[in-house]
């Protein structure tokens, strides 16, 4: 097998462990960035439908090909749950999803902890409705049909929370039933099918080394990411970041539905700056990354911004980050937002490491150069970070968990 073009390979098997489920929260914090400017743009009712079309439209796509690339497709409830652990719409711990599997066609789920839901309570019962009940219901649904189309999540009970302080914070059956008819998909999905991420091939896994290669084991309660060996980790780790490019796509894709090309790139850029600051933050704290200039570029190269390598096209090194066009540009992805005239995302990335680095960008829109300069001012924190940085998600600590079998072989 040929040495792999992933910038995640240079990490260790233990970085890659502590990395992969930081991916997966920042994948989550998209729309704690992104939706903040939508309820100001089109308001409360208009952000929850963008929210169903966003999810709806690529959950399905990167569900199906997680289990491809770690070897658990199939058509049942534990297929289901395994796609829920390697997904950035139920990150690890911070989503905390406990599982009952019954049997092949029926299982439960609660949350023992809702971080989504901790960070709309306050907000007030309409938005906590919007989340729990008008976007849940068939952002769910469209998960679980990627699996199976007659699969079907439904309530036990969920949120607004009566008493205040109920836990679990919600419970869901899961049911695979022929009775029921086929769910269909929404028109967005076709568009983000064919997009150059949704078909994007990575490296194989090299089955060759220490560790688990795939996920064709049984379900477990808990995924112990160090259990993975170095090629899977990597590849698991690409496989995030496509997730998050095909959120944005599709997300894109329900703001051209409202907004003129203008408007939807301004809400873009601005819900990549927040993510990206608060992302950048998170992977220099998980790996405890220096600060300064060579602090910047060792949490560029590992950003999703610019992974994975190939369908994003860049360099990273000697304090530049040099982009050339690539698929990503071609897709209208995230970094397609960044340019000599929008440099906010690539600085709010530097500030989140080291405020003394400003970020200087020359070239086209699809080629340019951003050299990072050392300043003797710290910058302030770009308002969209802040604004993102209200999710409890911007200072959640993972813990150790046992990692315990739920099906048998």
């Amino acid at each position: 097998m040929s040495e792999s073009r992933s910038r995640y390979a240079r990490l260790s098997r233990g970085e890659l462990a502590a990395l992969v489920p930081e991916l997966l929260l920042i994948g989550h914090l998209i729309d704690r960035s992104g939706m903040a400017w939508c309820i100001q743009q089109f308001g409360h009712e208009q952000m929850v439908q963008i929210a169903i079309e966003e999810w709806a439209g690529a959950s399905p796509i990167y569900t199906k090909r997680m289990q491809r690339a770690l070897n658990f497709e199939g058509d049942d409830v534990p297929t289901i749950f395994k796609g829920l652990q390697l997904d950035i719409g139920a990150p690890p711990q911070f989503m905390d999803f406990r599982y009952t599997v019954h049997d092949r066609r029926h299982g439960e789920f609660h949350l023992d902890h809702c971080g989504a839901l901790l960070d709309v309570e306050p907000m007030g019962e309409d938005y906590v409705f919007g989340m729990c009940h008008t976007i849940e219901d068939p952002t769910f649904d469209a998960t679980a049909v990627a699996t199976n189309p007659r699969a079907r999540m439904r309530p036990l009970h969920r949120p607004p929370r009566v008493p205040p302080d109920r836990h679990p914070h919600c419970a869901w059956t899961v049911t695979i039933d022929e009775s029921h008819p086929p769910a269909k998909s929404i028109p967005a999905l076709q568009v983000v099918s064919q997009t150059r991420a949704a078909t994007w091939q990575l490296d194989a896994i090299d089955r060759s080394q220490e560790g688990l290669p795939d996920y064709s084991g049984p379900l477990l309660s808990d995924l112990d990411f160090g259990a993975f060996s170095h090629s899977a980790l990597v590849r698991i780790a690409d496989e995030v970041c496509l997730q998050m490019h095909l959120l944005y796509l599709s997300f894109a894709v329900a703001l051209r539905a409202r907004a003129d090309a203008v408007l939807a790139e301004s809400i873009g850029i601005r819900q990549l700056t927040g993510v990206a600051g608060l992302g950048a933050e998170r992977i220099q704290r998980a790996l405890s990354l220096a600060g300064g200039i060579d602090g910047v570029s060792a949490v560029l190269e590992l950003h999703p911004l610019v992974n994975p390598a190939g369908y994003v096209s860049a360099e990273i090194g000697r304090g530049k980050l040099v982009v050339h066009q690539s698929p990503a540009h071609d897709d209208g992805a995230w970094i397609s937002l960044c340019s000599p005239e929008s440099i906010q995302p690539v600085q709010a990335i530097a500030t989140a490491v080291d405020p003394h680095v400003s970020v200087q960008v020359t070239g086209t829109r699809t080629d340019w150069t951003a050299e990072l300069v050392h300043t003797d001012t710290a910058a302030a924190e770009l308002p969209e970070v802040s604004v993102t940085k209200v999710s409890r998600g911007s200072t959640f600590q993972f813990q150790p968990r046992r990692s315990l079998p739920l099906t048998v072989v």
